[in-house]
């Protein structure tokens, strides 16, 4: 290979020769880099003014800032190599073309000008970052790139431009967040950016959405071109995904004073990762994002009790909002610290309120302590309180279902404690707001509906009868 084979016309300025020093190069004249095995290694910056005819067919190596002002520049057939150890700029008033580009800047690229590729793009390592002018990183129609991650890609602008489907190397700076466009159905040319910030607007939803996610989006702007399809995915271990049912998942855009459904089939998991492709889209210079036609609330343990009848413990457990659950571990210990588990339960998934119960028939001597785990399919675990039971508890079963409460207190009863009681409910200074009777006849829910002397704050509900008793701190909303 030959080092610095140049041939030069009248108007180049070569500054200094090779060496380790940094040394400039700035041309206004012609000069061409003549064949693919020439190399022309550049250790300071690379000035081609508006007089210069520039020409690549080889290899171009630049330590510093690029700079362009020639209009009309070829692409050639060589490749570009912004290799720096320190940030680098490209300015200049005219976009710089290359056939090929390898970016290796661990310490970045900054564009203020437009960059330009026809051929391959290589990302080695480093962030490209464009300027908010906005500036762009240009795929040309037929151009592609390879090694993208979330330490290298686009914080900004990339431009493409053809009838291919592409995915866009943009991210937030810390995580790559690739966008696609499919089925285009013209040569078009597409601007797209990631934005990771609250999703403007997102309050104004367009029937039947009734969520639109606010942790990122995309603009894309279509500056020639016609329909296209919208690929995008979600990282919940990069930025937060909510919690939603995977079945009601939608690509939406923003018209201007709505949020829209875009349609399109989500698959994956709310808690991990997954991807929606919208329907065919004509509409863009706006926003894009995902939203919902449904919304999902966290799983919640609405209760948890166990009460020892003859011979067994009898522990139940009430869940709202059930979803994503992998399983229930209902574990027992025989001295409060160290718990087993002693029962695994599949959960239903059908984002509502469901009970489960089990009997355990194992020896009680003295007290058993139970906890409930539930695993969720992202990985993620939650713990109940810990409750206990003895050998001589036969405790019958009777638990206000949701806490904190609303317009009335909803109680669970089993058929064991029918009956009549007596309750009161007092504030935090023992006087008493509201007390009645409560007629059980039936297993089931029975609610004590509240009157409107009740601020929000905290409460004291007390249940008798000459044979059971309950006592809650109240929460009321």
């Amino acid at each position: 290979m030959k080092k610095i084979l140049l041939s030069v016309g009248a108007g180049i300025l070569l500054l200094g020769s090779q060496s380790f020093a940094q040394v400039g190069l700035y041309n206004a004249g012609t000069l061409a880099i003549s064949t693919a095995t020439d190399t022309l290694f550049i250790s300071g910056n690379f000035t081609n003014e508006s007089t210069a005819v520039f020409t690549n067919t080889g290899v171009l190596q630049v330590k510093q800032n690029l700079v362009n002002n020639q209009a009309s520049m070829s692409a050639g057939t060589g490749i570009l190599y912004l290799n720096g150890t320190a940030t680098q700029t490209v300015s200049g008033t005219q976009v710089f073309k290359t056939f090929n580009l390898a970016t290796n800047n661990a310490a970045g690229i900054v564009l203020n000008n437009n960059l330009s590729v026809s051929g391959i793009h290589t990302y080695i390592a480093g962030l490209i970052t464009t300027a908010a002018t906005p500036n762009y990183m240009i795929y040309e129609a037929g151009s592609s790139y390879t090694g993208s991650s979330d330490t290298r890609h686009v914080y900004g602008w990339v431009k493409k431009l053809g009838n291919t489907d592409f995915v866009f190397p943009v991210g937030n700076a810390s995580y790559l967040r690739a966008v696609a466009l499919t089925n285009l159905t013209a040569t078009a040319e597409f601007n797209v950016k990631h934005n990771h910030t609250v999703t403007p607007n997102r309050y104004s939803l367009y029937n039947p959405l009734v969520y639109v996610d606010s942790a990122e989006y995309w603009t894309i702007n279509k500056i020639s071109g016609a329909a296209a399809r919208i690929a995008m995915n979600w990282d919940n271990s990069k930025i937060a995904f909510p919690n939603l049912m995977i079945s009601d998942v939608k690509a939406v855009y923003y018209d201007g004073v709505f949020w829209r459904s875009i349609g399109g089939t989500a698959t994956g998991s709310a808690l991990t990762t997954g991807n929606v492709t919208s329907n065919s889209v004509t509409a863009f210079n706006t926003n894009f994002g995902f939203g919902s036609v449904s919304y999902v609330l966290p799983v919640k343990i609405i209760s948890f009790t166990a009460q020892r009848k003859d011979g067994y413990s009898k522990i139940n457990w009430t869940i709202g909002n059930e979803l994503n659950v992998y399983n229930y571990e209902l574990q027992r210990s025989d001295d409060g610290i160290n718990f087993y588990p002693i029962h695994i339960h599949q959960p239903y998934n059908r984002n509502s309120t469901e009970f489960y119960g089990y009997d355990d028939s194992r020896i009680l001597q003295g007290t058993a302590f139970y906890r409930l785990k539930i695993n969720n399919t992202g990985g993620q675990v939650n713990y109940s309180q810990t409750v206990a039971v003895s050998a001589n508890d036969h405790g019958r079963s009777m638990y206000v279902i949701a806490n904190p409460v609303d317009a009335s207190i909803d109680l669970y009863a089993d058929a064991d404690v029918t009956g009549v009681y007596n309750y009161t409910i007092a504030n935090t200074s023992g006087q008493i707001m509201q007390q009645g009777t409560l007629d059980i006849k039936h297993a089931g829910v029975h609610a004590i509906y509240l009157k409107p002397v009740f601020a929000p704050g905290t409460y004291i509900l007390v249940v008798q009868n000459d044979v059971n008793r309950l006592q809650k701190t109240i929460i009321k909303k």
